[in-house]
């Protein structure tokens, strides 16, 4: 299993105290590190975050009594395919130990906490279990070799306590493997309840998963609807499967996490997880990621459109693939890596909520025999200073190599805290905190060559600029480089840790001349107090009308304002707390759509717009949609239009599709599931799209009405 195993991230964070005095540079620096926007109590948004993903299994045995016995584990960890023995109880100690917070860490993202198979599984002679957490049989579990409810809550308590959030990976794509013709091998995919049998992949006469082989990745439609690999794949356009999965998160928000990374999303009916997300929003919202695999140069347009529209972020595959062609591979240069920071801030909506890496569990490691330490120390800065969340694979900071899977998943070699690049995450994670134009900043490039690329990142008025030389060999004269530093002088973050030096800013910006060592990384910085409003994240980015948005930035002031939808006003006791750094606000009953918010200070100073604010009609439920007879000529698909704004509010250019035609139903039959609002007449009509040119079926609209809970289907014709 090998690839099922293939999801990824741990997050780590570190307590708001940690962060005071390590931003020092250049103009004076704001004092104000307890902010909420930087608190661990805010689960909406990790941009002032770092993530240290964890393989549980894999970092530290705290209590033995919980290992399994017999055929499944090896307390040597020789053979990564069987148990290890680590567990909530060994992260927890580390936890209080402080290596996380040491290290700057203010978030975990650890393996999938539920009931996983006790079988061993025999592939082509090599006995695999379950240590991933990825073959679940019960969502409403914990797993036993992991530990028990009062682990996982100790674990989240000694978190908290540190100022660290806990995120859980989490894989409602699938149970377990499974053979359609032999109910005896593995466990069949049985799914289970809190502890009830529901059932299994064989004899499925409830139809809890898809019957239709597994999957040759060769469209959209076949990853969603085949099994991922041998895995039983869950049929989610199930009434009984959709209640699980909404009351199963609930376990485990209840139980107090922070955020979710969601296995495999690009293998899940879309509008199925967009009502699931809905659901999540409205109960405990929390930061919630998501897994779109995509290889080297990949750039898939329904990766893009799962960002902007279903409401998750997703790990930035775009992101961790150039930079390992820049730093690791050296297949690419410095102006590769411009590119993808200039093509992914055009495509994604929200570019900073997506998960940046450099390397996980799905991948070779970083680090290998001819990538040298400080290859790694620049790629761990790059991406600490650059948009989005950053995530880091447990054991970077100790130069842990290893290739393939399980190779890439050894146990953590060292807690060493004296590594150069735990000392490089340690100097630059807090600036998340301290600095806001790290967090939440625009990037422009300054200066670039093949080697050596110098970007500013920008928010308000503070600012920050970084310069890396990936040349081993050779310094660089870096003459020119304007910036939006006032003058001054400006002293590295880093501490010359990775050979950087000061720099002297005179008028306009200008920095003097100054040599770059070779391989020398430095980072530079201005906070001032921010004293005019600037919008810096909003989340979730899907709500309905009732449900509470943070919005997080500076310079709000500290007396209630305005909070605009678009053209409509938030005011008095719809705006639930009002800070310099944080408001929360209720979603307006408004049109649904998209809307653009922005914050009006007591004082009437706007800020920036925040776009893209989805508001949903109410209530979601997931719905299959299915026309007959649907002929297309070459190049035309089918898509749903209708009257609510979740099937585009009859505007063709936000109609759903393309339809699929392949699997559940054959052409001339299209079918697609959709998030739908609950218990609503719907009016819709299916169109036939070839580039700008529409065709429309003909007749009166079709017309059905949503159930109030669980999942419907609804079969028409073309007309």
């Amino acid at each position: 299993m090998f690839k099922s195993v293939r999801r990824t991230i741990v997050a780590a964070f570190l307590a708001t105290a940690l962060f005071a005095g390590l931003a020092l540079p250049g103009a004076p620096v704001s004092t104000a590190f307890a902010s909420p926007d930087t608190d661990v109590s805010n689960k909406q948004n990790f941009s002032t975050d770092v993530i240290y993903q964890i393989f549980t299994d894999r970092l530290y045995d705290g209590n033995s009594g919980n290992n399994p016995s017999g055929s499944s584990f090896d307390g040597t960890c020789t053979n990564l395919k069987l148990y290890c023995g680590g567990d909530w109880q060994g992260i927890t100690d580390k936890i209080n130990a402080n290596y996380f917070s040491n290290m700057g860490i203010t978030a975990l993202w650890i393996s999938q906490p539920v009931e996983n198979i006790y079988s061993v599984v025999n592939y082509s002679g090599v006995n695999n279990t379950s240590y991933h957490g990825y073959w679940a049989r019960d969502f409403k579990k914990t797993n036993p070799y992991y530990g028990t409810v009062t682990d996982f809550q100790n674990l989240v308590s000694a978190a908290h306590a540190k100022g660290i959030k806990i995120v859980i990976d989490f894989a409602p794509n699938h149970t377990s493997p499974a053979m359609e013709t032999n109910s005896a091998f593995a466990e069949n995919g049985k799914l289970y309840d809190n502890g009830t049998l529901l059932g299994g992949y064989t004899g499925d006469t409830n139809g809890y998963f898809h019957h239709n082989l597994g999957t040759d990745f060769s469209s959209l439609e076949n990853g969603i609807y085949k099994n991922l690999y041998d895995l039983a794949d869950i049929n989610h356009n199930n009434s009984t499967i959709d209640t699980y999965f909404k009351d199963a998160i609930k376990v485990w928000l209840d139980l107090g996490i922070d955020g979710i990374r969601v296995d495999a999303v690009k293998h899940m009916p879309f509008g199925w997880q967009k009502n699931w997300l809905a659901s999540i929003y409205s109960y405990q919202p929390v930061f919630t990621f998501g897994e779109w695999f995509l290889g080297v140069n990949d750039a898939d347009p329904n990766n893009v459109q799962f960002a902007n529209e279903s409401g998750m972020s997703l790990l930035d595959f775009r992101f961790a693939q150039k930079v390992r062609q820049v730093f690791r591979d050296n297949t690419d240069t410095m102006y590769g890596l411009d590119s993808m920071i200039s093509s992914t801030a055009t495509d994604y909506a929200q570019v900073s909520d997506q998960v940046t890496f450099i390397d996980n569990h799905d991948m070779d490691r970083f680090k290998s025999g001819t990538v040298s330490d400080r290859r790694v120390e620049q790629a761990l800065a790059f991406g600490l200073t650059s948009r989005g969340v950053p995530a880091i694979y447990y054991g970077t900071e100790q130069y842990m190599a290893g290739s393939g899977d399980p190779g890439n998943r050894a146990r953590i070699s060292s807690f060493s805290e004296s590594t150069t690049a735990f000392n490089v995450i340690k100097a630059l994670a807090p600036l998340r905190k301290s600095n806001p134009a790290i967090a939440y900043g625009t990037t422009q490039q300054r200066w670039i060559s093949n080697d050596v690329y110098v970007y500013e990142r920008k928010f308000g008025d503070s600012v920050a600029v970084v310069a890396i030389n990936r040349n081993g060999s050779s310094s660089t004269s870096v003459s020119g480089l304007i910036t939006s530093f006032a003058s001054g002088t400006y002293t590295d973050a880093l501490g010359g840790l990775l050979n950087g030096n000061s720099i002297t800013v005179g008028s306009g910006g200008a920095v003097s001349t100054f040599t770059l060592a070779a391989g020398g990384v430095a980072v530079w910085q201005s906070t001032p107090t921010q004293t005019t409003p600037v919008v810096g994240h909003v989340g979730p980015v899907l709500g309905k009308p009732g449900n509470t948005v943070t919005i997080d930035g500076r310079g709000f002031g500290s007396t209630k304002g305005t909070v605009y939808f678009g053209t409509n006003a938030v005011t008095g006791a719809n705006i639930v707390s009002w800070e310099d750094s944080q408001i929360k606000a209720i979603v307006p009953s408004v049109t649904p759509g998209k809307y653009a918010v922005k914050v009006r200070t007591s004082g009437s100073v706007d800020s920036n717009s925040y776009n893209s604010f989805n508001i949903l009609t109410g209530t979601q439920v997931s719905v299959r949609f299915i026309v007959q007879n649907a002929s297309t000529t070459y190049g035309q698909n089918v898509y749903l239009v209708g009257s609510a704004s979740e099937i585009g509010g009859w505007d063709t250019s936000k109609a759903i599709g393309p339809m699929f035609n392949q699997i559940i139903t054959a052409y001339p039959n299209w079918y697609y599931d959709v998030s739908v609002p609950a218990n609503t007449a719907l009016q819709f009509k299916f169109i036939k799209k070839n580039g700008a040119t529409v065709t429309w079926e003909g007749g009166s609209n079709h017309t059905f009405t949503t159930p109030s809970s669980g999942t419907a289907t609804v079969t028409v014709s073309w007309q």
